[in-house]
Formats: structure tokens, C-alpha cells, sequence
């Protein structure tokens, strides 16, 4: 296990035990807490540590940015950009992750969401997953074989080892597509938890870091855990919300019953496991302590799996953030006792949208859950109904891209598509549906993504081989679930700010400390990190640019 160092800005422990979590809060004297500034960096780190912290918003950032003692304020003491923004229009896992590490837009990249549909796949389920190979003999959405393929552009990982084999790439999440996405196509290391624990492709051995982590998490989920304690920050954020008749959240402290592993993912103690595995194999591997720089990617799921449990404004989230910015505090803390030269970015691959219930109880009336009529259920058989169809016309996993049956001819093709742009550009949920010639024609903007159209942001979403007939946006504050019934109370994946909005910060020790409130993009992350390893870019391999840091980071864009 990682040792604990006493931070000089104080410490919050988590003890676990088979039946309980505790939580307890230390400082340390002023004169403890004046630690030593390190020497400005001249020279490559020699290891790159990428964080996504899924679903933390900006607006997530602002609101807990001053409470933070631990990683997060360590991170806060370099480069800070509270308006990042992931530009594109499908703000879901898949795409999200997959823009942090290649530097390019989704489109590009061949990742247009967590799913989609193709209608002309050889299997008979249509459904395509963005980190599957559906090729593979059997395999069907919901039994599917992780892979990378699908992922058309190349990782930083991937072209550090192509410019020095030496280079070591590991990629750590609970979810599979995170790690794919920032692991890609050559890594040392790639594992999500799975169904018996921690996995990867098939052939790879499990290191023992690995191993303990598996062990960790599923001595954890049989056991169960009683409520964890409230911090003081918190108390004002503990009320409980409800959702439909027999749903509550909002007051919840991460009591779960045995054998919970949904609940598990759900809770700061997933993201600690994460944590102290990518610490053990920094340790065992000795990585930032050989002749190349590496790099180590982590994915921190359980924001969003609160997220979407319970809401982004209640007691759940304020724990997981107070709690995950502890457990990254003794990540880096074990990092600087070990004297690695590394340099830091963190990063989300979306934002998030508290539940339409608690905004109106703050007063903003225009939230609501998804109507039926707007599905693509819904429109699509009111077209088939008008047009003696045998079948609705639509698919879709929900809003977003929506696909027209194939198997109608051209003239027919044309007569839905004509109808459902109406339906959906009359529907009141709506605010807009643009065809994919319309997309087509749509030049990828450069200029500043806050200022980017609707249609441009739907551009650097779409590939022309992939995405839908059509393209749906709600209005802002509608939730694309209806009633809450499959577990989620609330989402993300909107073409509005709330879910594009994320922070990014860059850390290395020695850096000056500063702050840049203009919008950047997670693609600018790659490219800034290839120029502070020296790593040369050709023009255009990456849609993103280069962001200049202070000079102690070690980076330079020229």
C-alpha cells in the first residue's frame, strides 16, 4: 500500500474496515505547513500523469475550488483554466476521454459518442459500443469484446513510444472506455474493472498492484459500508430532493448494503482503489525513474456515477469531491517523497446537469424532464402511422443522432427525413435538428469554443461515415430521462455550456502559479504537453493548440 504523508495543509483520512468508513480531519501548525518551493523545471519531466475526473464540470470546479486542501489544491497551484471546454456537441464519456490525450475532435477521432448505431453491421444487433470490436464472432452490444479499434487517431502514449520505445503507457479507470480512449492503441498497461475485477485484453498478466486493487475492491463491495460522516462544508448541501413518488436524494452519505457493486462504483471508494493502484504501479514499474518520460492516465468515474445517481447539488457530491480531493492528495504526496519529476494535467471529459427537480426548487422554472412526444419513438411512429410504414423509421439511443431505416428506398428516405426535421424543429422541447448534409457543409470552427454555433459544435462531433441522418437539440435544462426509473435522476451529453464547460489544470513542481479565465479546449492538452516533452508535432496532426505555461513548467511553445 502507498504510505501516507502528512500534507502541510492538512489531511483527511479514510479508514476502512469491514463494516465502517470513517472519516477524520487533522491540520498541522502554521509553521509545519511552509513547505519548500522547488526550483523552476528546465528539462523534460520524466513522467506525465493525465487525470479525468468524469463529469466535473466548471461549474462543479468554482463551487469547491476553495474548500480543497489536498490534490486539487496542490493542482491549483500551477496552471489553471476554469473555462475548458470539450467544444464538441456529444459531451459523453467516450468522446470526451478520447480528446484529452489525442488533441483531436471527435469526428476525427471516430468517436462520435458512447454508442451509435450501424444499420449495416453484419450482426443482427445494430447497436455499436465505442470501445468494442463488433466484429468479434458472437459479440453483440451488451456482450461485447473491448477494443480500441474504433479509435481512428493516435494518444501522446502512442506516439511517445513510436518516438522512443522506452516510454512506459499506462491507462487506469473503472470505466473500459476511459481507459481505451486515453490508454489507445500502444500501452504497457490498460485496465477497467470488470465484471470479477480489474481486467484488460485478453493474454495480458496481471500485475500484483492489480491484483491488491482487485482484492481491495471486492473485499470492499461484500462488506458494505455504514454512512459516511458529513463534513461541516457539507451540512448545507444535505437536503433531501424527490423523484417521483418513492425516490429520494440529495441527503445521502454512501451507506450500501453487501454485495452493492453498483452502489460501490458509486461512491468515493472507488476512485480511492484507482488511485492507490496507479500509486503502487508508479512504484513497482519505477516509472518517471528510466531514460524516457512516461506516462500514466487516470480515469476517476465515480463523479459521474454520483452524477447520475444523485444529482450534481447534494451531500453525495460534496463528500465525493472533499474526499477524492484527499485521495489525491496522498498520490502526489507519495509522488514528491519519491523524487519524481513529473508534471501533472487534470481534466473531465464532460460536465454535468443537476435533476430538473431541485433546479425548480431554486427557482428555475424551465427545468423539466423529457417529454414522450420528443422521443424518436414517439415522432418516429407518428411518421410511420402518416406514411402506412410497417415500422418506425428511427433509431436512436435516445436524442442526438438519429439513424433512418435503411431499408426504405430513397424517395421514402427523404420523405421521413423531411418529417422529422419538422416534428422535431416544431416539437416545444426542441431547439434545434439539423440534417447531416447540413452538418456536412459546416466548416470545423478555430475561433473560441464559447463562441462556437450550435451547428459547430455538432460538427466537431460528426464523421460522415458514423453519425446519424439527423442531429436533435434539446433546450437547455431538459433532461433526457423521463422518469427516473432505470436508476439515473439526472445527465449530461447536451450541446449547452453546463455540459461542455470543464476545468483544465497543469501542475509541475517549480512552476509559478497562474490563472487564464479565456476558453481553451481539452484538444489543447495533448499538444501542450507534447512541447513540454519535447515531442514534435507536424502541423495539423492535432486540432488542438499549444498553451503556453510558465516557463518553471518546463513547456515551450515555439
Amino acid at each position: 500500500m502507498l504510505r501516507k504523508i502528512l500534507p502541510a495543509f492538512g489531511l483527511f483520512i479514510l479508514a476502512h474496515n469491514a463494516q465502517a468508513q470513517t472519516v477524520v480531519y487533522m491540520t498541522t501548525p502554521d509553521s509545519e505547513a511552509k513547505a519548500k518551493t522547488p526550483a523552476p523545471q528546465k528539462t523534460a519531466p520524466k513522467l506525465i500523469i493525465a487525470i479525468s475526473v468524469d463529469q466535473l464540470s466548471a461549474d462543479l470546479f468554482a463551487e469547491y475550488r476553495g474548500q480543497f486542501t489536498g490534490g486539487f489544491a496542490k493542482l491549483q497551484q500551477g496552471a489553471v483554466f476554469p473555462s475548458g471546454y470539450q467544444s464538441h456537441a456529444s459531451t459523453a464519456t467516450c468522446p470526451g476521454h478520447a480528446t484529452i490525450l489525442t488533441g483531436t475532435h471527435p469526428g476525427r477521432a471516430g468517436i462520435i459518442g458512447n454508442n451509435w448505431m450501424d444499420l449495416g453491421a453484419a450482426r443482427d444487433d445494430k447497436r455499436i459500443y465505442c470501445a468494442e470490436d463488433e466484429n468479434v464472432p458472437g459479440s453483440a452490444y451488451r456482450k461485447y469484446t473491448v477494443s480500441d479499434v474504433h479509435l481512428k487517431t493516435a494518444t501522446l502514449g502512442g506516439r511517445m513510444k513510436k518516438a522512443n520505445p522506452a516510454a512506459r503507457v499506462i491507462s487506469l479507470s473503472t470505466k473500459d472506455r476511459a481507459a481505451v480512449m486515453m490508454g489507445g492503441h500502444v500501452v504497457d498497461e490498460l485496465w477497467w474493472l470488470g465484471k470479477n475485477g480489474y481486467e484488460s485484453y485478453t493474454g495480458r498478466k496481471m500485475p500484483k498492484a492489480v491484483q491488491r486493487a482487485t482484492h481491495n475492491a471486492k473485499q470492499q463491495i461484500a462488506a458494505g459500508s455504514s454512512a459516511l460522516k458529513l463534513p461541516e462544508f457539507c451540512k448545507s448541501h444535505s437536503r433531501a430532493v424527490a423523484v417521483g413518488p418513492k425516490k429520494h436524494v440529495g441527503n445521502g452519505r454512501f451507506a450500501r448494503a453487501a454485495k452493492d457493486a453498483t452502489s460501490w462504483k458509486a461512491s468515493p471508494a472507488s476512485d480511492k482503489v484507482i488511485f492507490t493502484m496507479a500509486g503502487e504501479i508508479v512504484k513497482d514499474m519505477k516509472l518517471g525513474k528510466g531514460a524516457a518520460t512516461d506516462l500514466i492516465a487516470i480515469g476517476a468515474s465515480a463523479t459521474d456515477y454520483i452524477g447520475h445517481k444523485y444529482g450534481t447539488s447534494g451531500s453525495e457530491m460534496c463528500i465525493n469531491l472533499m474526499m477524492l480531493d484527499q485521495t489525491m492528495g496522498v498520490f502526489f504526496d507519495d509522488l514528491d517523497a519519491a523524487g519524481i519529476d513529473y508534471a501533472a494535467v487534470l481534466t473531465a471529459d464532460h460536465g454535468g446537469h443537476d435533476l430538473p427537480e431541485r433546479l425548480n426548487q431554486q427557482a428555475i422554472s424551465d427545468a423539466e424532464r423529457l417529454k414522450k412526444s420528443a422521443t424518436p419513438k414517439a415522432i418516429g411512429s407518428a411518421i410511420a402511422k402518416q406514411m402506412k410504414l410497417p415500422a418506425n423509421p428511427l433509431h436512436s439511443f435516445g436524442l442526438g443522432d438519429v439513424w433512418i431505416d435503411k431499408n426504405l428506398n430513397d424517395r421514402t428516405r427523404k420523405q421521413v427525413l423531411k418529417k422529422a426535421l419538422a416534428a422535431y424543429r416544431a416539437h416545444s422541447m426542441v431547439a434545434a435538428a439539423f440534417s447531416k448534409s447540413e452538418i456536412a457543409k459546416t466548416k470545423i470552427p478555430n475561433g473560441p469554443p464559447d463562441e462556437w454555433s450550435l451547428i459547430e459544435r455538432v460538427r466537431a462531433s460528426f464523421h460522415a461515415d458514423l453519425s446519424g441522418d439527423i442531429y436533435v437539440a434539446l433546450k437547455p435544462r431538459i433532461t433526457p430521462i423521463i422518469d427516473g426509473s432505470n436508476g439515473y435522476v439526472a445527465t449530461h451529453g447536451s450541446i449547452w455550456n453546463y455540459d461542455r464547460r470543464v476545468p483544465i489544470l497543469f501542475y509541475r513542481p517549480g512552476m509559478a502559479r497562474f490563472e487564464q479565465p479565456l476558453p481553451v479546449k481539452t484538444v489543447d492538452i495533448a499538444p501542450t504537453l507534447a512541447a513540454m516533452i519535447g515531442l514534435k508535432l507536424a502541423d495539423g496532426e492535432m486540432d488542438g493548440r499549444c498553451l503556453d505555461l510558465d516557463a518553471g513548467a518546463g513547456n515551450s511553445c515555439e
